[in-house]
């Protein structure tokens, strides 16, 4: 009796009693924080896909593809012209070379071809031409910076234009410089300019002679003022740079060891001629290898006989153009 009293409590308890309850309704403000909650994930989705077009835009404008645009904006005429440089162009140069029709708009432009025309001048080494919408053309240049310059012309004519030579060989007409800075360039002799597609092939060797000058220039600036000519006559058969100073002194650099110990015992030994009350000196060969920079007297040096006057040397001219007549 005592058992099947236990076994009828035990499953007569509360929690197994069927309850028919009937769930609570959502109440007005439960619907309307449901409702705030939808609209703020379909405002998220919708944000998001605007961000996704406005980006499509973007790239479609930056790769310079009008087709990708409204056909309102591309229709504007293009009103700014905007340069931006490492060097010294303007924004005058700029729309002398890329001589842009009237009324033309930023879709109608050949990017490719007005950057072909902004190297073409040899002094660009480097353009980047952006559509900025609705009515700018962006351009970005890196200029040649020139470290010599030289004078040509065809056979039979006149001395033409100066010209000036970047660190890579690049000849090219210079525009803007400073007229100061031009005239401390040294002159470029012994060497041959070619004519190639209506500009100039780069000269060789131009980055020793680059990094002799600059050495010059930064460690030795009362020897570098005084350059006023520097030969490539012997550069690819000797290995060796002659430069020519405005008092008549022929100082030949080596390619092979270091321009600063060279300079150094260039220094030396002109302390030492100088001191011993030597005569004008006419040349001086530093090319040798193996030099000791403390004893000056083992270089080669020339003296001039007493009395003669040392003169500065010209300008050189380059006649040997290919072809040989050229108008500038």
């Amino acid at each position: 009796m005592t058992h099947d009293a236990d076994l009828l409590s035990s499953s007569r308890h509360w929690r197994n009693i069927p309850q028919q309850v009937k769930p609570r309704a959502m109440s007005r403000e439960g619907r309307w924080r449901l409702a705030l909650r939808l609209l703020r994930a379909a405002g998220g989705v919708g944000a998001l896909g605007v961000a996704a077009w406005g980006a499509a835009q973007a790239v479609a404008v930056w790769r310079g593809d009008p087709a990708a645009l409204a056909a309102g904006t591309a229709a504007v005429p293009l009103q700014h012209l905007s340069l931006s440089t490492d060097g010294v162009l303007d924004r005058a140069w700029l729309a002398r070379t890329l001589a842009l029709p009237a009324n033309a708009t930023l879709a109608q432009l050949n990017l490719a071809q007005l950057r072909a025309r902004v190297l073409a001048s040899g002094q660009a080494r480097e353009a980047t031409l952006t559509r900025d919408y609705p009515a700018t053309l962006a351009v970005r240049v890196a200029e040649h910076t020139p470290v010599a310059r030289l004078r040509a012309a065809g056979a039979g004519a006149e001395p033409g234009r100066t010209l000036l030579v970047a660190r890579d060989g690049v000849v090219y007409e210079g525009v803007g410089y400073d007229p100061a800075m031009l005239a401390s360039l040294p002159w470029l002799d012994g060497t041959r300019l070619v004519r190639r597609d209506g500009g100039f092939v780069p000269l060789a060797g131009m980055g020793q002679v680059s990094n002799l000058l600059s050495e010059a220039q930064s460690e030795a600036p009362l020897l570098y003022r005084s350059w006023r000519v520097v030969s490539l006559a012997r550069l690819q058969s000797d290995g060796a740079i002659e430069v020519r100073s405005q008092d008549g002194l022929r100082v030949i650099f080596g390619t092979q060891d270091g321009f600063f110990p060279q300079l150094a015992r260039l220094t030396l030994l002109l302390d030492s001629l100088r001191a011993q009350g030597a005569g004008p000196v006419t040349q001086v060969d530093l090319s040798l290898p193996g030099q000791d920079p403390a004893r000056p007297a083992g270089i080669p040096v020339t003296l001039a006989p007493p009395g003669t006057p040392a003169a500065p040397p010209s300008p050189p001219v380059l006649r040997n153009f290919h072809p040989l007549t050229l108008e500038f």
